[in-house]
């Protein structure tokens, strides 16, 4: 696994390809931008999505999907929902049984599919896992110490991807709950939408508290629902990337609700930025996942109304705080 192919340049995909580098690999980025890729290899920098980090001049990157194909090791990190079509154009390139890492954290808008989901059915042939977690990029690339979940099914190849992105300041942590691992990354985004909400709306750190708790427990209804484990989201692709995403102005989706809550409109803020913040379509995505398959996710409901829907902010709160009381955990019926 000498070789990595990066499909997307944004953040984060930039800063694997830096941490593939740190761990003595070769990378290259495919990126969407005609600039960005010049600027990557002709001034070793991604101005557009990571413009303070220096790049190894040793990265390369390339308008060319079928160029950054020919690799040993290909990680996904196109935004959630655009990872279908670009996978269909990745599926005629790619050798049987290559290893395929998604980086995407998202659910797909109207079929409600997870992104294994997604992969699933657009690379059948492919070795596919999960990478999720607490991973700001430009901490990442800055060489700040940072552990991340793998989740895959196959274990000896699950370490054999470890070992080729691992280095000191980079460790990653095998799982073999996929769907855990995935979910997590996905609705942490529209939960880190909601606190960044209510402090936007200054209700306080307790309120913070409570939806990040009561949010918590929302992932792992969906989870377990679509198979994963409860204990999954207690690690680094749950709690971790939880609290991470949801309690600083690094944060997309945070920072764009503490703009909501101060008052500003979703067009405004969008047009404005050049990154996604996947928590938006997300939010629509599980809200309507949720409803389809029975699982109560009151919280996620609600901010979708708010972002997708036009509800107002003190109306939906109040929504919320009128639910009837009920126990903080949910206890399985006694069988019999």
């Amino acid at each position: 696994m000498q070789k990595l192919g990066i499909i997307g340049a944004g953040a984060w995909g930039t800063a694997l390809a830096v941490v593939a580098r740190k761990a003595g690999r070769d990378a290259v980025l495919w990126a969407f931008e005609p600039e960005v890729v010049a600027a990557i290899n002709g001034q070793h920098r991604n101005p557009l999505f990571l413009p303070d980090v220096a790049l190894d001049p040793a990265i390369t990157a390339t308008g060319d999907l079928a160029l950054a194909a020919k690799a040993d090791l290909i990680f996904l990190v196109v935004p959630a929902q655009f990872l279908r079509p670009v996978c269909l154009r990745l599926a005629p390139l790619l050798a049987p049984g290559t290893p395929v890492v998604i980086c995407a954290k998202g659910i797909e808008k109207g079929s409600g599919a997870l992104m294994t989901d997604v992969v699933r059915e657009t690379l059948p042939k492919a070795e596919m896992m999960v990478l999720s977690g607490p991973t700001f990029a430009g901490e990442v690339a800055a060489g700040l110490p940072t552990a991340i979940t793998l989740g895959v099914s196959n274990a000896d190849l699950g370490n054999k991807v470890a070992a080729a992105i691992s280095s000191p300041a980079f460790r990653p942590y095998l799982s073999n709950d996929v769907i855990g691992a995935e979910v997590g990354g996905a609705v942490k985004n529209v939960l880190a939408i909601g606190c960044g909400i209510a402090d936007g709306r200054k209700l306080g750190a307790n309120a913070r508290a409570a939806l990040l708790t009561r949010g918590l427990a929302e992932i792992v209804r969906l989870a377990v629902a679509r198979g994963g484990r409860a204990e999954t989201l207690m690690g680094l692709s749950g709690l971790g990337d939880l609290v991470l995403t949801a309690t600083s102005l690094q944060s997309r989706n945070y920072s764009l609700g503490v703009a909501l809550g101060q008052g500003r409109s979703l067009a405004e803020i969008l047009g404005e930025r050049r990154s996604v913040a996947e928590g938006v379509a997300t939010a629509e995505a599980v809200a309507a996942l949720a409803a389809k398959i029975g699982v109560d996710m009151p919280i996620c409901t609600a901010i979708d109304a708010v972002i997708n829907r036009g509800a107002q902010v003190d109306k939906v709160l109040k929504g919320l705080l009128d639910r009837p009381l009920r126990a903080e955990v949910d206890t399985p019926s006694p069988r019999g």
